[in-house]
């Protein structure tokens, strides 16, 4: 009797992934930092990774994210799993 082998995984990370980021965003007393920031992967393509956080996040040149998504490349330094007990 032939199996077929399991399929090997496409993208590093999946939609309903737990993740850390980092980003600038509102850390305790609502001031503005940089640092790894935990969120929730929303979207997987061939070469971008969307994630969703709860708190507001801005990008680079200060401007607010509205929705609280933001895209990275797959391959970005900028993303990681994330581990349990980190605190951010």
């Amino acid at each position: 009797m032939a199996f077929m082998r399991s399929p090997d995984k496409v993208h590093e990370f999946d939609v309903s992934d737990k993740v850390e980021v980092y980003c600038d965003h509102d850390g305790k007393d609502d001031e503005r930092t940089r640092g790894w920031l935990k969120g929730i992967v929303a979207q997987v393509d061939n070469k971008l990774v969307a994630v969703q956080f709860t708190v507001n996040i801005y990008l680079t040149d200060g401007w607010m994210v509205p929705d609280r998504i933001l895209w990275f490349p797959s391959n970005s330094e900028h993303i990681r799993p994330f581990k349990r007990g980190s605190k951010y």
